[in-house]
């Protein structure tokens, strides 16, 4: 048995889950999610807990029973708390600013970089600090990766656009040796 598929998801209160065949919609106070489950996993809802079955033990159905139980959870975690991620713009001259609900970025480039706010994602910006929130973790993922890849980090002078905390392995230069 996978060891995290097996595990049951409480739900919080102030949390709706409606299971209607494959298709699974999570309800709660930030928005709501739905998730199509793949054809082998079963899904079963009792008395605030929801459990993630699988049929056998082929492996497809292995690689998919610890994968739904961390989506589903994932949708609660998403519609209760939400998630963000913090990117940071190191450089002289690097800057960002909101402009409505979109960010435009100066990187060095001939021109402004404008970002556009996918749906269900906010931005916040303090200073040199980007904060993407939302309720979908994927989307928040992505969009913080897409804004990382406008201007990754330079290894050699640290410039660009990184993720809160992140180092940055550098490397030595001409003068080095």
């Amino acid at each position: 048995m996978s060891r995290i598929g097996r595990l049951p998801i409480t739900v919080p209160s102030g949390v709706e889950i409606k299971i209607d065949g494959a298709n699974v919609a999570v309800k709660g106070p930030k928005g709501e999610l739905s998730h199509a489950v793949a054809s082998p996993i079963e899904i079963t809802l009792e008395e605030g807990t929801v459990t993630v079955t699988r049929p056998n033990d082929e492996r497809e159905s292995r690689s998919l029973h610890g994968l739904t139980r961390t989506l589903i959870s994932n949708m609660i975690v998403g519609v209760t708390d939400g998630y963000e991620k913090q990117l940071e713009v190191i450089g002289t001259g690097y800057r960002v600013q909101a402009k409505g609900s979109d960010l435009e970025f100066a990187l060095g480039y001939s021109h402004p970089v404008p970002v556009k706010a996918p749906e269900g994602i906010s931005f916040k910006v303090e200073g040199n600090k980007v904060t993407v929130a939302g309720i979908d973790k994927q989307r928040v993922g992505e969009t913080a990766a897409n804004i990382r890849k406008l201007r990754r980090p330079d290894p050699y002078k640290g410039k660009g656009v990184r993720y809160a905390g992140e180092v940055i392995r550098r490397k030595a230069g001409k003068a080095g040796k």
